[in-house]
Formats: structure tokens, sequence, C-alpha cells
């Protein structure tokens, strides 16, 4: 199984800015929604992140017996200039442009299709060996919107389409001749961990 997992909530989050490479830490909450989703999951044997800190805090939050290793191939799609800044810093026409072109790029950024090749290139690589155990990933909002994307054989496009809370997890099955999605957006894990973990989310429309 690939089970994509998105971080905790980030003081980012909360405060309700696009993050993209900017690198805030965890909140509180933050830390106690990794700490639930470590009793919540099942134990992995290979544990990929982000290596942005609010992905990596997550990853080692879980207290997995696996090493946590850093793949950059998981980090968040570059903002550019945007990241940092509240979603009413872009007009209508930037918008529009964004939602209706996947090649857009956010000046100094990076496009929605970049982020979906290299996310693509990334699950391809563990697909075998999450065929045959658990492989986690923990990430941002666009990558795993991008492995969606991938493992529904559609364009990165629908990314719009998806929303995706803090802490949430999704599964993709690779064991069968074509990647299966099973799950998207499971809060299950996140709350079977432990009724008292602050599973307070503050999801954004934009990857963060």
């Amino acid at each position: 199984m690939l089970t994509l997992v998105r971080h905790g909530q980030s003081e980012a989050n909360a405060r309700g800015v696009m993050c993209g490479r900017a690198d805030p830490p965890l909140t509180e909450t933050g830390r106690r929604q990794a700490r639930a989703l470590a009793a919540g999951l099942p134990r992995p044997t290979r544990l990929v992140t982000s290596p942005l800190v609010r992905a990596r805090e997550t990853a080692v939050l879980l207290g997995a017996e696996v090493p946590v290793e850093v793949d950059t191939r998981w980090t968040e799609m570059d903002y550019g200039e945007l990241d940092g800044q509240p979603m009413t810093a872009l007009d209508g026409d930037a918008w529009h442009a964004w939602r209706s072109d996947p090649e857009h790029v956010p000046a100094g950024g990076e496009s929605l299709v970049a982020v979906r090749d290299r996310v693509a290139a990334a699950c391809a690589d563990l697909a075998a060996e999450a065929a045959e155990g658990e492989v986690v990933v923990v990430s941002h909002v666009s990558p795993i919107k991008a492995a969606i994307s991938w493992a529904l054989g559609v364009g990165i496009e629908i990314a719009w389409r998806m929303f995706l809370v803090d802490a949430a997890v999704c599964r993709i099955d690779t064991s069968g001749p074509v990647p299966l999605l099973l799950a998207v957006n499971d809060a299950g894990p996140l709350h079977a961990g432990t009724e008292h973990a602050g599973t307070e989310h503050a999801g954004t429309v934009l990857p963060a």
C-alpha cells in the first residue's frame, strides 16, 4: 500500500496563507495530529518525507521503526512570489490563469504540470515496494493531489476539484496491473489514534 499523509497543521496553515517552499514548523495542534496518526496508521515498512520542516516533523512523530528518508520530489509546489501571501493576493485574472492552465507558472514559482511530473516519477519508484509492504509518504497538498492524478491516470487539472485537510490520509493500492485509489482525505486514522489528540483542521483550497 502507498499511503500518503498530509503533514499536520503548520503555523502558515493556522494563519491561512499560501505556503509552498516557506518552511514554518508545526503548531502544537499539528504535533498532536501527528502523534494521533502514529497510533492510527499501520506500521510502515518504508517512510519517506518531503524535506520541508512541517513534513519532516510529522514523519518523525509517527514514531516508525524504520529510518525517515527525505525525497525532494515530494516537496510542496513552489509558489514563488506568492509564498506567504494571503489568498486575497490573487485577483480574478490571476485566479483564472492558474485554474485554467496547468502549465501556468506563478512569478518565480512552479507549474502544476511540473509538480505532477516529479511526483509521478516518485510514485513509480515506490510502486513495486508498496505492492509488497506499507510505504508511507508524508507530503503536502499539491504533491498528494499529483499522486492521486497519477493513480487515476488523469491530468493534474483535477487538483482544483479536490480538497485535503491537515493530517488527512490517502491510499493507493499498487499491487495490481494499474494503481487503485482506495481512500482520499481520510481522517479515520487521525481519530482512531486518540480521542484526545487535538484533531482540529485548518485546510485551504490552495496547497500548503
